[in-house]
């Protein structure tokens, strides 16, 4: 694979790396905060913004505990459940476009992760031109054909696979027409250390896919020398977690 093309940008081995800051659920459900986030992406020189996607009562059951992080940063389950943490994260259709509009006007593209089918329709009906499969997607066959049939580029996180699982989810992708696939290594740990990011997968996936993917890296490192790591061994996409405020 030569080059893939979201939006007006080239991505591949001879273009610039392709940037995306990973907002996440860090605009805590305000119009406002997310601007805010679109408008630091743009002056850090990303190439995209993204958010994520998805319906809390799609993903989880009502009575789903929530992970040690989640109770160190926002209480326990009797303060606040996390389908009632969830369900302040969601972006709604409204926010979606004003979202979207706002990111074209300051000349950034906005992407998003959808983490169920509805999501997934929803950003196709807004024209959001890639799809950004999550970690604990990789291996969601069905996510991942309803993806495919949408014909768009699909960047995928590799965090927590096997490399069996990642064979077949890529395999299955081709099988289902998904023509332009970045492939991403990922370490799910936040933040990872730098002894456990194995820059060395990228290399792997190089022998076992070839041409058939592009390839890049998901950070959740702190420090500064992983993104250049990575663009030594020869990614194409590179994507960053930030938030405006550590609190």
């Amino acid at each position: 694979m030569k080059r893939i093309k979201i939006k007006n940008k080239f991505i591949g081995n001879d273009y610039p790396i392709f940037f995306i800051a990973e907002a996440g659920v860090n605009h805590n459900g305000s119009l406002k905060l997310a601007k805010k986030l679109i408008d630091v992406a743009k002056s850090s020189g990303a190439d995209a913004v993204k958010f994520q996607s998805f319906f809390a009562e799609e993903i989880i059951l009502p009575n789903a505990p929530k992970s040690t992080y989640h109770i160190e940063t926002t209480g326990n389950d009797k303060k606040q459940t996390w389908m009632e943490l969830l369900k302040t994260q969601e972006i709604s259709k409204s926010m979606l476009k004003k979202l979207i509009n706002y990111s074209n006007k300051k000349n950034i593209i906005f992407l998003s992760t959808p983490y169920d089918e509805k999501s997934v329709d929803l950003l196709d009906s807004c024209n959001v031109p890639a799809y950004k499969v999550a970690s604990t997607d990789t291996n969601n066959h069905k996510l991942l054909i309803h993806m495919a049939k949408k014909r768009k580029p699909i960047i995928i996180s590799t965090a927590m696979s096997t490399e069996e699982e990642v064979k077949e989810s890529v395999k299955l992708l081709i099988k289902h027409k998904a023509k332009h696939i970045i492939l991403m290594q990922c370490t799910g740990s936040y933040p990872t250390k730098p002894k456990d990011s194995n820059l060395n997968v990228l290399k792997n996936y190089k022998k076992i896919f070839g041409d058939k993917c592009l390839y890049g890296y998901s950070d959740h490192t702190e420090d500064f020398i992983n993104p250049i790591a990575a663009s030594a061994i020869g990614i194409s996409a590179y994507e960053k977690h930030f938030t405006l405020n550590k609190k």
